[in-house]
């Protein structure tokens, strides 16, 4: 385990049973439809890769690039869309795929945006949930894990960049972001 990294939060093995399980959800939800992934990077990458690979029907991918973090870590509250969209979504099945929903500010944005452009429907996936921390009126309809109030990193999360490498999730010692 990283030295910076207080303890494992989801090994390498539980990541691959909750993907596994997402897959076989979102592959049974869209059976004869071909939905469009929308990753939000940078935090989605290492899960939106897996998920792909583990829903067994035609698909297409895209991504944006949304903040509303800055160098920080809690939500800013104000949501910057940094890279929008490429493809069409009008009349699409769209699943926006985020790494975790905190605050939910950027995804109760993010929907809203999205909802704009007409899409045939809007789903979100998650892989980390953390309720305690909403402050947005929005849920994920796909959660992977249900996390308390701490500071993870590893498998696409990071702190200022850094820890996204981790083959799992882990909780960060507080004096790396205090």
């Amino acid at each position: 385990m990283h030295p910076d990294v207080e303890k494992l939060f989801a090994s390498e093995e539980q990541l691959k049973g909750i993907i596994a399980r997402l897959g076989a959800q979102i592959t049974a939800d869209y059976a004869g439809k071909k939905p469009l992934f929308v990753g939000v990077l940078r935090g989605c990458f290492v899960f939106m890769a897996d998920l792909v690979r583990a829903c067994n029907l035609p698909c297409t991918i895209d991504f944006m690039v949304v903040s509303s973090y800055g160098a920080g870590t809690t939500s800013t509250g104000a949501v910057k869309i940094v890279k929008d969209l490429t493809e069409n979504i009008e009349g699409r099945d769209v699943i926006i795929v985020e790494d975790i929903l905190d605050s939910g500010n950027t995804l109760s944005y993010l929907r809203k945006y999205m909802l704009a452009r007409k899409p045939a429907s809007i789903r979100i996936v998650t892989l980390l949930d953390k309720p305690e921390r909403r402050t947005a009126d929005v849920q994920a309809d796909y959660v992977g894990f249900t996390i308390p109030d701490a500071f993870v990193v590893g498998y696409g999360l990071d702190y200022n960049e850094e820890y996204r490498n981790l083959p799992y999730i882990g909780v960060l010692k507080p004096e790396i972001y205090s």
